[in-house]
């Protein structure tokens, strides 16, 4: 079984769960199946989760509910620790650049912070 844990920035907060809460509890629930989806089946289908291309093994979570579209980007840390790094409202076909570029930077910074204090 995998582990999910979400990134905190320098000053501890966390982007991800701050998304997670400005959701409805509806939206909330969905997002917590899938995560538990992600987290305990060996192989989760693409629908779910799947690493995206040429950035750097950044992955992306997937949750649609209705209209609305959902979107968790983090990375692996090991073979059996995710990251989450940011999450958004998907509105277009493509992942969003900046989304994109977030993960990466903070990706960076949390690899520099567990190094340092390794």
């Amino acid at each position: 079984m995998k582990k999910i844990i979400f990134y905190k920035t320098d000053s501890g907060n966390s982007p991800v769960q701050e998304f997670i809460d400005s959701l409805s509890d509806k939206q909330a629930k969905k997002v917590a199946w899938v995560l538990r989806l992600v987290r305990d089946l060996k192989t989760t289908p693409t629908k779910y989760f799947k690493k995206l291309i040429n950035s750097n093994d950044i992955w992306e979570v997937r949750v649609q509910m209705g209209r609305n579209i959902f979107r968790f980007l983090g990375f692996y840390d090991g073979p059996q620790l995710i990251i989450l790094t940011n999450g958004f409202q998907k509105k277009s076909q493509k992942t969003p650049k900046r989304e994109i570029e977030l993960a990466k930077n903070r990706k960076q910074r949390y690899l520099k912070r567990r190094k340092r204090d390794g």
